[in-house]
């Protein structure tokens, strides 16, 4: 049974959020909490597997009472995120603080949304706790392998892929690649509108490459970085010769931006001269996409399973035989500025 402590100011979000999750026979409500000093509270008291934080609230915030859970008591949280700019720029940050992943806030009060809401949250919740114990090895196994020797040096763009745990994950990979990186690098981070813009001016104070949220009709530049924006696909057309990107809202997928999408886009469009990389994250988005890399010649690597919040994409592509290489986070980003003949940039302070 799946123990979950809800966190939250109001008290219909408590009530909704308990109705939820209790519906399903794996998962048990622990307790609730008004705010975040109650959270700290019952976080230790009843040690709960997994935890859904709200970031207004009264008394003690959510981003404060996370930092001061992940000190004295971590225990992987999901915050419940408004879905507006401030919002956004709240959720990046709780993200780096530890929260493991989010779901938008706004959805829960609007009932034709309620039954997929409830569906997506449950499932994130057993995903994450499933995967609990990989987030305990992290720091074990970390720096202990040396990098393979890839060589990337035919490529012509670096294509990512990550969901869940994504964010965190990014902020050790792309701060990893350096100023004088010889390709553009393309990024699908499932998020809604709003917080892949916030994701991207993050990442762009991290890193030594500009990373940018695509926009409709920019030019694909090499050592930039292109962020696909919440709620459209990213892909590259090569109308006059010169790289450009598109960013359409069709077709109706799973997930908007799609990872299978983008890739099979790069891939077109350059002839299978890519690098893949698979992140952390739920379920096969990617799956298609890396198989079309692979079979026009290109290069897939994947995250090893230690490193992941959630190991389903990862798993997908290796699991089909699809991965060059299976990577910890931490050695991504240098692998990929090696096989492209570059010294990696300093290694980012570590997010965890």
């Amino acid at each position: 049974m799946i123990r979950v402590l809800i966190v939250d100011d109001s008290a219909f979000m408590r009530k909704a959020l308990a109705i939820m999750l209790e519906g399903d026979p794996e998962i048990t409500v622990v307790d609730t909490a008004r705010d975040g000093l109650e959270a700290i509270e019952k976080v230790r008291q009843l040690k709960p597997d997994i935890v859904t934080l709200d970031v207004e609230m009264p008394r003690m915030d959510g981003i404060t009472a996370l930092r001061q859970i992940m000190r004295e008591h971590p225990v992987p949280v999901i915050m419940i995120s408004s879905l507006t700019q401030e919002g956004a720029r709240a959720t990046i940050e709780a993200l780096e603080a530890g929260a493991v992943d989010f779901i938008p806030k706004q959805h829960a009060y609007v009932s034709i949304e309620i039954s997929r809401i409830r569906a997506e949250l449950i499932e994130k919740i057993k995903a994450i706790t499933r995967t609990r114990p990989h987030l305990r090895m992290r720091s074990r196994t970390a720096g202990r392998e040396r990098l393979p020797m890839l060589d990337f040096t035919d490529a012509q763009i670096i294509a990512i892929g990550t969901s869940t745990g994504g964010p965190r994950a990014l902020q050790q990979v792309i701060p990893a690649l350096p100023a004088n990186l010889p390709v553009p690098v393309v990024v699908v981070q499932h998020m809604p509108p709003h917080f892949t813009r916030s994701l991207a001016e993050r990442l762009d104070s991290l890193s030594a490459l500009p990373v940018v949220e695509a926009e409709e009709g920019m030019l694909l530049q090499p050592g930039r970085v292109f962020i696909a924006p919440g709620g459209r696909h990213l892909l590259v057309a090569m109308p006059n010769g010169k790289a450009v990107l598109r960013t359409p809202a069709e077709p109706a997928t799973l997930h908007r931006p799609s990872v299978d999408v983008t890739f099979e886009s790069v891939c077109r469009t350059f002839n299978g001269r890519v690098v893949a990389v698979i992140m952390t994250g739920m379920g096969r988005d990617g799956l298609e996409g890396a198989r079309l890399i692979r079979q026009m010649g290109g290069k897939v690597l994947a995250q090893d399973e230690a490193s992941c919040v959630v190991h389903g994409m990862p798993r997908a592509v290796v699991e089909a035989g699809l991965a060059d290489a299976v990577l910890p986070l931490e050695q991504i980003g240098p692998t990929l500025a090696r096989g492209l003949g570059c010294m990696p940039a300093a290694a980012p302070s570590s997010t965890s």
